[in-house]
């Protein structure tokens, strides 16, 4: 199967064909692991114009099963890099983590769609041409 957003990486199972993203913020807003990797430390503390270790020490923590970093959230659970309004957006979007990157397409969990207006909006398309 190819990918929605045409890049010819095959989807996971249940992303609707017309899958494109709205960059609405919301999958941004769900609490949760974003892991970091070492190279993904690098690019994101240089994108910022920081040091790797300011980069560490103020924008990630020890993730739960003490196997690597994660991204710090917001007190509302969003994270730490969504920018809100009508601009809303990633604020390291060109350096985000492989795990923001991946979401939907080649990852997601169940029930994601109800909280996507992505896929809402596929959804919606697809009833209306009679693919669903």
């Amino acid at each position: 199967m190819i990918s929605a957003d045409g890049t010819g990486i095959q989807s996971v199972p249940g992303v609707p064909r017309e899958f494109h993203c709205v960059r609405c913020g919301d999958c941004c807003r769900w609490s949760g692991c974003v892991m970091v990797g070492e190279s993904e430390a690098d690019a994101i503390a240089a994108f910022l114009n920081l040091s790797v270790e300011e980069f560490l020490d103020g924008y990630t923590a020890l993730a739960p099963d003490r196997q690597g970093l994660t991204l710090i959230e917001k007190p509302d659970g969003s994270c730490i890099f969504l920018t809100e309004g009508d601009e809303c957006g990633c604020r390291i979007n060109p350096v985000k983590p492989r795990q923001c990157e991946g979401f939907p397409l080649r990852w997601n969990f169940p029930g994601w769609e109800k909280e996507c207006r992505g896929a809402a909006e596929a959804l919606r398309r697809e009833r209306k041409n009679g693919k669903s």
